[in-house]
């Protein structure tokens, strides 16, 4: 077998696998797998920070949470944490496809970067200059291919010129 259709075989084993784990139906064998996986992301994400209440936070290219209704006196706590236990459970296998899944394109690695940057969102939330050394070499690893790909990062970040 050639050895593109190994490649193609083992992504449709895993995606496979992904499927049938309760993870994200995407398409298979093309770079379209990430770009889908980054809209469910970014839906995920959204979803998330609106059940914690964070929408002030945390931003998406394409949706912005909307505001959740004030909890009334004596309304069951639990309530939330279990909404956002659902949408974490729902985000898990997204997350795993997009770390196992190779990028093909630039598109596709500014995807992956981007969901680094989520996972790592402690990196910006200090001005550059004073994060050690193996945060910072991460953060600007995270923006170049972010800025490279096009693709923004999952929040809003104010960016100044620090001196090293």
């Amino acid at each position: 077998m050639p050895e593109s259709g190994i490649v193609e075989d083992r992504r449709h084993q895993e995606t496979g696998a992904s499927a049938e784990a309760g993870g994200p139906e995407v398409p298979t064998g093309t770079h379209t797998t990430l770009l889908v996986l980054a809209d469910q992301l970014d839906s995920l994400v959204a979803e998330l920070a609106a059940v914690q209440g964070l929408s002030d936070v945390i931003t998406t290219k394409s949706l912005q949470p909307s505001p959740q209704p004030k909890a009334e006196a004596g309304e069951n706590y639990h309530t939330g944490a279990s909404q956002a236990e659902v949408v974490l459970a729902r985000l898990y296998p997204v997350e795993l496809t997009i770390l196992t899944t190779p990028a093909q394109t630039i598109a596709d690695l500014g995807v992956k970067a981007r969901h680094a940057a989520y996972v790592m969102s402690e990196y910006w939330e200090a001005p550059i200059n004073q994060l050690d050394w193996n945060a910072r070499t991460a953060r600007l690893l995270i923006e170049a291919v972010c800025n490279f790909a096009g693709t923004p990062l999952p929040f809003e970040v104010t960016r100044r010129k620090v001196d090293f």
